[in-house]
């Protein structure tokens, strides 16, 4: 830099001055570079290529997992350095979510050979990762690791990996085998393990182990909530056994319970296509007096059951019905009913209808 200093009118003197600029800081890969650099010098001290922190830090901070997998063995290459199990963490859930399965399986025996402990975290965001990947197998073998590592899973591990289990229809027995040895590890299954397995029974079809399910939570002193009813209704509605599905409204509403809006959805649908439209109406009435406002979807099933079935006059009620319990009706609830009317020939009621809407 030149700075101009002037000693009189008539002369000036250019002095330059050397400013002292900040180190740039160095790229990852030239600290690479300097890590492998001292492997030819086993007498390096520590200190020079960072603590166990600042290796971790460093770790963390890069993009490219390989890259991380490559600073990580070097520095554990340095005589006497040994890597903080944050590290570890770190770098495994790098590999992990890129993919790196075969990587991440070296670093957990390197964990286990190093007598490293380690957190349940890790088996949660691992689990996590391979049943986004859709590897169950990979899933459930990181669950059973956790034992290895004498790691006691918790009931949200046990959840987690049902879930991931039951998603794969191949692997319904596997889960099931896992909820039954649960208490083996340690693990008392909760009210939402056995909801998990409930539902995937009900969609596989197996409504008898459902229904064991539901009843061993009883056993367990575990107390069934408004989802266990529920998964069990739908799982009757969809094999056409609407009536003891109401009866187990009826059972749920003794105990307390008060039923969502999904439960009333389902019990609607399944009653009008068996054309229990009497019954459907008769429970559209009762929602509100248990405790479960009927919405548009409700009213608009039952408006559609009566139409189906050549009673758009007892459609035209509900309609009423909507307006008097403050539920606006919406293009879906007039199509429906115009249609109904039309097929009736009641077009002048058609007609009607629309210039109210």
């Amino acid at each position: 830099m030149h700075l101009l200093f002037r000693r009189s009118s008539k002369a000036a003197v250019t002095v330059t001055r050397s400013l002292a600029l900040p180190p740039k800081p160095p790229s990852s890969s030239s600290f690479v570079f300097f890590l492998s650099s001292q492997l030819h010098n086993q007498n390096h001290e520590i200190g020079s290529i960072g603590s166990p922190s600042r290796i971790q830090n460093l770790i963390a901070s890069q993009s490219d997992p390989l890259l991380a997998k490559e600073i990580f063995d070097l520095a554990a290459r340095q005589l006497h350095f040994r890597h903080s199990y944050s590290s570890f963490f770190t770098l495994i859930l790098k590999l992990g979510r890129s993919k790196y399965f075969s990587l991440v399986d070296d670093l957990l025996i390197r964990l286990k050979t190093q007598n490293y402990s380690v957190s349940p975290a890790l088996f949660s965001h691992l689990i996590k990762i391979y049943g986004e990947a859709n590897l169950p197998q990979k899933a459930l073998r990181t669950f059973y690791t956790m034992v290895e590592f004498d790691c006691r899973p918790s009931v949200k591990h046990l959840n987690r990996i049902l879930q991931i289990l039951v998603s794969h229809r191949n692997f319904l027995r596997p889960a099931f085998d896992v909820f039954k040895d649960a208490h083996r590890h340690g693990v008392m299954p909760n009210t939402q393990s056995y909801n998990i397995l409930m539902r995937a029974f009900c969609l596989n079809g197996d409504l008898r182990i459902a229904y064991q399910l539901f009843n061993k939570m009883f056993e367990r002193d575990l107390v069934p909530d408004v989802q266990s009813y529920r998964i069990l209704m739908q799982g009757l509605c969809r094999k056409g056994q609407v009536n003891t599905a109401v009866d187990f409204l009826e059972d749920m509403l003794n105990k307390g319970f008060i039923p969502d809006s999904l439960s009333y959805t389902s019990l609607l649908n399944s009653l009008c296509r068996k054309k229990k439209l009497r019954e459907a109406y008769k429970l559209l009435c009762r929602m509100k007096v248990k405790g479960c406002n009927p919405d548009i979807v409700h009213y608009n099933t039952v408006i559609l059951g009566f139409c189906r079935e050549g009673r758009p006059v007892d459609a035209c009620k509900v309609l009423e019905d909507m307006a008097s319990n403050g539920c606006l009706p919406n293009l879906v609830s007039y199509r429906t009913l115009v249609s109904g009317l039309c097929d009736h020939g009641m077009l002048d009621e058609a007609k009607s209808l629309i210039w109210r809407q």
